[in-house]
């Protein structure tokens, strides 16, 4: 898989994504800032959620289109969604100012609208969140596109996520994903992560912690795709409280590369130096030509530059070649064989 010609798999660092999501506020001011701040945080890509209220939902006030528990608690789907939408209309803008700065956009499409929409921009790939996996048909669409295919698969059983994976192709991603908001550590179940690995080509998180830790170790199992939720430092809203500020952002994505580097089978040039002060063999007292070596006169110490140490038993009780000063490395050449 490649995305804006930056390809994806375990041969590459971890491709992060700062998820804006509903973090601009409102503002496209502040939709447009998070896009330079992700790229100085180190993201390789930011995405948005290309969805309006009407595309996603309908407006209803049967109890069944209320939140009953969680962080939106009590809220309207509609109004709820009204209030954190990205406008359609702002997404040309978003796209030149991604180009502009020089990091890679996408967005999660919700229905054919946005689909069509983002293909004008021609968007470099396309996002299905958790919810809407088991919406096939909307899958089925995008893929025609021929556009890379990232899914979540929060909340989904292991058909749903083979089914949803059929339609998207075969160079499509999946993302583990625990659908709770925010998500606490312990229920993170990077096991998952794992099991999709063990069936799937190429996966990675999307991360509904509030913290960086669960990002660093998914990057440790394997993850080829990091996506976690990116905010202002000051911003507080419905995504807050599992969206990472800037300074944050940065600390994982260090933390990310550095532990993806750490894994990688490099040869250890920083210990090379310290190879000569390996054990050896070294005349500790000083020895006449054919007196006998003894423990009392070699032993094993640091640095290098004399006989290994299993030789010992073969050197004791052999007589030197000639004398022998304290603080000489014992070599073959100094003892009678």
């Amino acid at each position: 898989m490649q995305i804006a010609g930056r390809s994806i798999g375990l041969e590459r660092r971890p491709y992060i994504v700062a998820e804006v999501s509903c973090n601009h506020g409102g503002r496209l001011d502040l939709a447009l800032g998070l896009i330079e701040h992700a790229a100085a945080a180190g993201a390789d890509a930011v995405k948005f959620q290309a969805y309006e209220a009407g595309t996603i939902t309908i407006e209803s006030d049967r109890p069944e289109h209320r939140i009953s528990s969680g962080l939106w608690k009590g809220q309207n789907l509609y109004r709820l969604y009204r209030n954190t939408q990205t406008p359609f209309h702002w997404f040309p803008e978003i796209a030149r100012h991604a180009e502009e700065v020089g990091i890679t956009w996408f967005a999660s499409v919700f229905d054919r609208s946005s689909v069509d929409m983002l293909m004008r921009l021609d968007v470099p790939a396309f996002k299905i969140a958790s919810f809407e996996l088991i919406d096939l048909p909307l899958i089925r669409y995008a893929a025609q596109t021929g556009k890379p295919m990232i899914l979540s698969t929060g909340m989904a059983s292991t058909d749903e996520i083979a089914e949803a994976y059929a339609y998207a192709g075969n160079d499509a991603a999946l993302l583990h994903c625990v659908s709770g908001y925010p998500t606490p550590a312990k229920e993170a179940n990077l096991g998952g992560m794992i099991d999709l690995g063990a069936t799937f080509t190429r996966v990675g998180i999307s991360d509904h912690t509030a913290g960086i830790e669960i990002p660093i170790a998914a990057a440790t199992l394997g993850a080829c795709i990091i996506e976690k939720h990116f905010k202002p430092q000051w911003f507080k809203g419905p995504d807050s409280k599992f969206s990472l500020a800037p300074k944050n952002f940065r600390e994982m994505v260090d933390g990310v590369h550095t532990v993806w580097d750490a894994m990688q089978a490099t040869v250890p040039v920083s210990e090379e130096p310290m190879r000569a002060f390996r054990r050896s063999l070294w005349v500790t007292a000083d020895v006449a030509a054919g007196e006998q070596l003894t423990e009392a006169n070699v032993r094993s110490i640091r640095p290098g530059g004399g006989l290994l140490p299993k030789e010992l038993d073969r050197v004791l009780g052999k007589a030197a070649a000639c004398d022998i000063a304290r603080g000489t490395p014992l070599t073959w050449e100094l003892v009678v064989v």
